[in-house]
């Protein structure tokens, strides 16, 4: 039996019209010489919407190495991949935002640029939003000067530690981290550095793994001749609950890589950021006061799953 040489891992939570379209993007672009699985993790969607997935990868599967993994509760982004690569086999992993629409045969571009390029532990294609305008795909990593400075003076004071996000690549470029949404690992890269840190429930997984990453001397590229459509913020929908989390993640992050100093810092910074912006904007009130608790890791949105029907004989 020939080896697997690409596990493909996409999560689905309620969406499963966009992880159908995901995946049917990715059969049409894909070439029949690259040898790839597919496993699907379904986060403790609703019954109807696990159903409906849980239908098409059945009549897919007579046809396509494809599995479909239902979690009993909502894990998040790093725990939910994890629950998939638990049973990739394959020489890499890309882990895909189902979100994703193909533009081309974005896997065996990045195969072929893994192969020849040992020290990269994960690249990414280049993203485009639906109506064609490019989407950033590299970032820096999180840290305290790119918070309290932004992204644009880093870039503008070290461009070559600190490329250009907002700009089209004709050629690979190295960069701290590729985006979430289209991450493809060397699986061997990955194990050794741990895979991702389940502690977190939803962002920052990608700063976090490839920071780690760099510390084993594996490098990120962005690999521009891949090229993907995200329908950036599909999967997971803006509201207040996920500025609190978007905050949480960050200063776990902050607090593990940078210490405790730089920790305390952000957390003052943010502290009097979103008091003010509080008596001009009250939705922001939360997030502000989760910033005095401290934003532990404790008041995540992990801890306020509810386990989900698993079997058929909750259908109606």
């Amino acid at each position: 039996m020939k080896m697997i040489e690409v596990s493909v891992v996409i999560i689905n939570y309620n969406t499963a019209n966009y992880t159908i379209n995901c995946i049917k993007s990715i059969l049409e672009k894909t070439s029949n010489t690259l040898n790839c699985e597919y496993i699907i993790v379904d986060n403790a969607s609703k019954l109807n919407d696990y159903y409906l997935l849980e239908n098409f990868i059945q009549n897919l599967a007579k046809t396509t190495k494809i599995s479909l993994i239902r979690s009993h509760i909502n894990t998040g982004f790093g725990t939910g991949n994890m629950i998939g690569i638990n049973e990739a086999s394959g020489k890499y992993i890309a882990c895909i935002n189902n979100d994703v629409l193909f533009e081309n045969d974005c896997l065996s571009v990045l195969k072929e640029f893994m192969d020849n390029n040992s020290n990269v532990g994960v690249c990414g294609p280049q993203a485009f939003k639906e109506n064609g305008e490019l989407l950033p795909t590299i970032d820096h990593f999180a840290s305290l000067g790119r918070e309290l400075f932004g992204r644009s003076f880093l870039e503008r004071i070290n461009s070559k530690k600190y490329p250009k996000r907002k700009k089209l690549y004709s050629n690979p470029q190295k960069c701290d981290f590729v985006a979430g949404s289209f991450m493809f690992f060397s699986f061997k890269a990955f194990r050794n550095v741990g895979g991702f840190d389940t502690n977190i429930f939803l962002y920052y997984e990608e700063t976090d793994i490839c920071k780690r990453l760099s510390i084993q001397n594996k490098d990120a590229y962005l690999v521009p001749s891949g090229k993907f459509i995200h329908f950036h913020g599909a999967s997971t929908p803006k509201s207040i609950y996920a500025k609190i989390e978007l905050k949480i993640s960050l200063l776990y992050v902050i607090r593990k890589h940078y210490g405790l100093i730089s920790y305390y810092i952000l957390l003052t910074y943010l502290q009097l950021k979103y008091f003010f912006s509080s008596l001009l904007k009250h939705k922001n009130w939360p997030v502000f006061i989760i910033l005095l608790k401290q934003a532990p890791l404790s008041l995540s949105l992990k801890h306020k799953q509810k386990i989900q029907p698993l079997n058929h004989a909750n259908r109606n």
